[in-house]
């Protein structure tokens, strides 16, 4: 569980509080154009969710009136029925997540927002570090990475805004297939009980081991399915969420499909910590749409925290791969909360070199 142990989940939450805390006080922030943009997606929010709450509210209806002409107290499908429903509703369509992880592909303010909130955190780290030696600060990281451009798709007759919506709504229909099979199947008499759990174990196994995976599996066993399917949503959500607000970086530095996994993987746990309270935030209707920005603003923090300052673009060969592992990461994790500043690139090298004289600042 090295990756996914609960310290480094707990840093993760810790840096979701910090990273807003510090957003907010940007008062560039509020008067971006995302915010007018989230106002619409709101409206828009409301006008998709009645669309698709008309044939549930019909069906429901159609359930009460048939629970007058019939005994339905002994009957077990109508309460599947609504169940599914509902389960369709919050945690397959997912439409205030939907709506704001699509309006990254078609207007740039998120990734303006990133940006713009990386410069605020360079400031932020200047102005907190001003009575030291400069010397012995880490490098910024919005001069660099603004210099970098943003990756493109694949070349084809497509305009670019075509491919990444196109590619989007795969990813959406992969996500969304998955989750109905599961919860189809986990109605299926005998193994119905057993699909859950064995897709939290499969889930898990990869990132937790096999034996914390087992001890999901056998909880899922004993708890009630519908606990046990918001936790996996949950977990499932969280990815997503964060994947999504990395973009703006992973744009910029071009890392392989392969290198990309091993990032991941290497921050698993305190990425999850980090997207997992604003994931639960999101689900809120119409607030969560306003709280994306927020979220992508936030994420600008984070990745000072878990990368490293990106080099100029002429000098950005074998940079990816230097950070598919997270050199400082036990570290980190053993950081005071008021000093996670207390490690970067510069301080992490010279302690190395000469320990003496950076002992007392680490100890």
């Amino acid at each position: 569980m090295a990756n996914f142990e609960p310290n480094a989940i707990l840093r993760g939450v810790q840096l979701t509080v910090v990273g807003t805390v510090r957003a907010l006080r940007n008062p560039e922030l509020f008067k971006h154009e995302h915010f007018h943009q989230a106002a619409a997606a709101v409206a828009a929010g409301v006008f998709i969710h009645l669309i698709v709450q008309i044939p549930i509210v019909l069906i429901k209806l159609l359930l009460a009136i048939a629970s007058l002409l019939f005994d339905l107290d002994r009957a077990e499908w109508d309460d599947t029925i609504v169940g599914g429903l509902d389960f369709i509703n919050k945690s397959v369509l997912q439409i205030p997540f939907l709506l704001m992880t699509l309006m990254r592909y078609v207007t740039p303010t998120l990734d303006e927002i990133f940006m713009l909130s990386l410069y605020w955190v360079d400031q932020t780290y200047i102005q907190k570090h001003q009575a030291e030696n400069p010397a012995m600060l880490r490098a910024m990281y919005y001069p660099n990475l603004a210099r970098y451009s943003k990756k493109s798709g694949p070349q084809d007759d497509k305009p670019p805004v075509t491919r990444a919506v196109g590619s989007f709504f795969k990813r959406y229909s992969r996500r969304m297939g998955m989750w109905l099979s599961i919860y189809v199947l986990s109605l299926t008499p005998v193994i119905g009980r057993f699909v859950v759990p064995a897709a939290s174990f499969y889930t898990f196994r990869k990132s937790v081991g096999t034996v914390p995976a087992a001890v999901i599996f056998g909880s899922g066993m004993v708890l009630p399915k519908r606990d046990l399917v918001m936790f996996l949503q949950s977990y499932f959500a969280s990815r997503n969420l964060m994947r999504e607000l990395l973009e703006p970086y992973f744009s910029r530095i071009r890392f392989t499909k392969e290198q990309k996994r091993r990032w991941f993987l290497d921050r698993e746990g305190v990425l999850f910590g980090f997207a997992f309270g604003f994931t639960v935030v999101l689900k809120t209707p119409f607030i969560g749409v306003l709280m994306y920005g927020i979220a992508q603003a936030s994420t600008a923090y984070l990745i000072t925290k878990v990368t490293d300052p990106p080099p100029a673009p002429e000098s950005s060969e074998g940079f990816a791969e230097s950070q598919v592992t997270w050199h400082n990461k036990h570290k980190f994790l053993q950081l005071p909360l008021d000093n996670l500043d207390g490690i970067n690139v510069k301080l992490a090298e010279r302690r190395e070199q000469e320990p003496r004289i950076f002992g007392k600042r680490f100890s």
